[in-house]
């Protein structure tokens, strides 16, 4: 089964569907993770506050697979925004995880209220031109916080990764990201449990029509969307499930009906409220 790749503004690509790791418990994450590379995931999302890049690491040591064949990411903290710390932050990161480079760095939020987000995009630039870095990229940034490190920087993020689902659609940011060159990558793609998408009868709907499961149908919203997505699961099965979502296509009108369920809701912080 062969995952679509995407062509950043650096040149790099990155495969559009991965797995993500936030809230795995960092005892469990070389099983789980094992798990999704031998299911046929290449891409994995972690990061340093998450405390399982070890696990990460270990699984991707045992798994064999050639380093050339995975896309690894990680992310810097919002305590280590100096550019010395910053420098350390992704020394640590490397060591815990048993490599030499990631594909991807992000700074995980801005914490504006703190107003150092310029200085720790500065540092990433000196990152990846160590070559500790292939790409790098933002997280859960707002218009305005982009637009300060396009100004104050010599370059535009690779990618801002944000709460984004059929119910917080993120049109703003989109509408910037593809103006700017800037690819969108979905975390809580599936609503984080706390947004009963599945219920919606957009998705019930479709899940229905194509034979697949409700996640099945959310996860393909994302990618017929162009968005880069890394749904989570603890389950080997689940895992494989959503995986498997490249044997049907939702039609324009069921797209249109997921894309209608955009309310707003979001699930997680504010990026103005994590500092």
């Amino acid at each position: 089964m062969t995952v679509p790749t995407i062509t950043l503004n650096d040149g790099h690509t990155i495969p559009q569907l991965g797995f993500g790791v936030f809230l795995v418990d960092p005892q469990e994450a070389e099983r789980i993770v094992s798990d999704a590379l031998e299911v046929g995931y290449r891409h994995i999302d972690t990061a340093a506050i998450y405390k399982n890049e070890e696990g990460v690491g270990a699984a991707i040591a045992k798994s064999g697979i050639p380093r050339d064949e995975l896309f690894i990411t990680t992310k810097l903290w919002n305590d280590r925004h100096q550019k010395a710390s910053a420098h350390s932050a992704i020394d640590e990161s490397l060591d815990k995880l048993g490599l030499d480079h990631v594909d991807l760095y992000l700074t995980h939020w801005p914490t504006p209220a703190k107003d150092d987000y310029l200085e720790a995009w500065l540092a990433l630039e000196e990152i990846k031109a160590a070559g500790k870095a292939r790409s790098i990229g933002v997280s859960n940034h707002q218009v305005e916080h982009l637009e300060k490190l396009i100004a104050g920087s010599e370059t535009v993020p690779a990618v801002n990764q944000i709460e984004l689902h059929p119910a917080f659609a993120q049109r703003e940011l989109r509408a910037f990201g593809a103006e700017h060159g800037i690819h969108i990558e979905s975390w809580g793609p599936l609503g984080q449990g706390k947004y009963d998408l599945f219920g919606e009868q957009a998705v019930s709907a479709a899940a229905e029509a194509h034979g697949v499961t409700p996640a099945q149908v959310v996860i393909r919203w994302h990618l017929q969307n162009g968005l880069i997505v890394f749904p989570k699961s603890n389950s080997r099965e689940r895992i494989a499930q959503n995986f498997d979502v490249f044997g049907f296509e939702l039609t324009a009108d069921e797209i249109a009906s997921m894309d209608a369920l955009d309310s707003g809701k979001r699930v997680g912080s504010h990026p103005n409220e994590v500092n």
